[in-house]
């Protein structure tokens, strides 16, 4: 007789628990290292520390084919896509990879990607990067050489318009996790992206409650509303980048007042309402409202 497949608050519950033991884990591994090292050293290697807790976590559990604490304790194991079989070793070590490695290479990544492109005077971990050059081998020291080569094509100009590019991948990845908890909340099938990404799934060993499709039901109705959410949130980033080009654009023209009056001229739009005159060093106000920054002040002073 098949398994049923796991719930989502199965796997909710599951991933929370495991998540209290690996933080459990991190911080008695701080805690250790700062005694023995310091707290020079500590402050130095503290992801590299967090990164090898989560790997013995999941080294000793998943990837020995075992449950983690989280699994054991909701009674749920992991499948691989047929429904009938354990994960193999390759797709178990696929998913430690992933949930382990992924997120501290997109970060070393994206800092070093924006340190570069601010002409490399920063560091690409704050202190930890001089004693990391001074080393034999160093993942930033790869990192920085091979962004080096990569953006030495660039010029100036071209660096400082891919700048942007940086927070917009860093805010793109989160949009990315919430809109894959959203479908995960709809169809209830794999919460992390890593195991997405392994095809591994769960099954119950207890099979299926009364109450499995009104649990199923409810975060249904969550997923949709997340889903919904996470459109008014990518809509809103959408108009304050549009508001921002738009006010760069217009300090562009303000710092250039000879082509603003070439392209402008005889425009009501460009005149100040104060003075009625071509506006100079337009200024806008919390209505939207644009002005010469001398009337408008004057006529604050004036007001105050």
């Amino acid at each position: 007789m098949p398994l049923a497949p796991a719930n989502q608050s199965q796997l909710i519950r599951s991933s929370q628990k495991d998540e209290y033991y690996q933080v459990f884990l991190r911080n008695k591994a701080s805690a250790s290292f700062q005694t023995l090292a310091g707290s020079k050293l500590w402050l130095d290697w503290r992801k590299e520390l967090e990164l090898l807790a989560d790997l013995a976590y999941h080294g000793l559990t998943t990837f020995s084919g075992y449950q983690t604490l989280g699994e054991e304790y909701v009674n749920v194991i992991q499948v691989d896509p047929s429904k009938h079989k354990i994960p193999s070793w390759a797709r178990r070590g696929v998913f430690v990879l992933c949930y382990v490695f992924c997120p501290y290479l997109l970060d070393k990544v994206l800092v070093c990607l924006e340190n570069e492109l601010n002409g490399g005077q920063e560091s690409c971990n704050g202190v930890r990067w001089q004693h990391a050059v001074s080393g034999l081998w160093s993942l930033e020291l790869l990192l920085k050489r091979w962004m080096q080569r990569a953006l030495r094509l660039l010029s100036v100009s071209q660096r400082k318009a891919c700048l942007p590019v940086v927070p917009i991948l860093q805010h793109g990845v989160t949009l990315l996790h919430r809109l894959h908890v959203a479908f995960f909340y709809i169809n209830g099938s794999i919460y992390h992206l890593s195991k997405r990404a392994a095809g591994i799934s769960y099954v119950s060993v207890t099979g299926l409650s009364g109450s499995d499709r009104t649990i199923r039901n409810s975060y249904k109705l969550l997923g949709t509303v997340s889903v919904l959410q996470l459109l008014i949130t990518i809509c809103l980033h959408f108009n304050t980048w549009r508001q921002r080009y738009r006010a760069r654009q217009e300090l562009k023209r303000c710092r250039n007042p000879s082509s603003q009056r070439t392209q402008c001229s005889g425009s009501r739009v460009t005149r100040c309402i104060l003075c009625l005159e071509e506006r100079r060093h337009s200024t806008s106000t919390p209505c939207g409202h644009l002005f010469c920054w001398e009337c408008i002040t004057e006529w604050c002073n004036m007001k105050c």
